[in-house]
């Protein structure tokens, strides 16, 4: 069965689309955290971003660079916030890679990205010098 976004990009499903080229579309998003909170997909589906060929990759990340500014300039805000919610436990709802673009506004009460997570870990030197270790071998 295919989700939401595939049925919006397939034409089952209506949604105000701002963009759309042959790998990407963006759309409004249909629950906004803001005026303009727009979502950038690729429009084959892919669950995880680790998942998502290289070349759709840099397509999708272009298709961001240009609508940042556009969405910012349409609602007149301060700045956005940009992120993917990256398997279900960081909070993604629809297995569908997808990027948001999150209009900000002085004021608004949001906070930054390192209030998504709770209490920051308390790690020692030797403990960062291991995962980042860890993580190069993997590249």
């Amino acid at each position: 069965m295919s989700t939401i976004f595939t049925q919006i990009v397939e034409g089952e499903i209506p949604a105000r689309i701002v963009y759309e080229d042959e790998t990407t579309v963006a759309f409004l998003d249909a629950n906004p955290l803001a005026p303009g909170h727009t979502l950038v997909i690729p429009k084959d589906e892919y669950e995880r971003l680790n998942d998502v060929p290289g070349d759709v990759a840099t397509d999708l990340y272009a298709t961001i660079h240009r609508l940042v500014p556009a969405v910012e300039e349409s609602v007149d805000a301060d700045a956005s916030t940009v992120a993917f919610n990256n398997g279900e436990a960081a909070g993604q709802e629809v297995p569908h890679v997808h990027c948001h673009i999150v209009p900000r506004f002085e004021g608004d009460g949001g906070g930054p990205i390192h209030g998504v997570a709770g209490e920051a870990p308390d790690l020692a030197d030797d403990e960062l010098d291991g995962i980042a270790d860890d993580i190069e071998s993997r590249i």
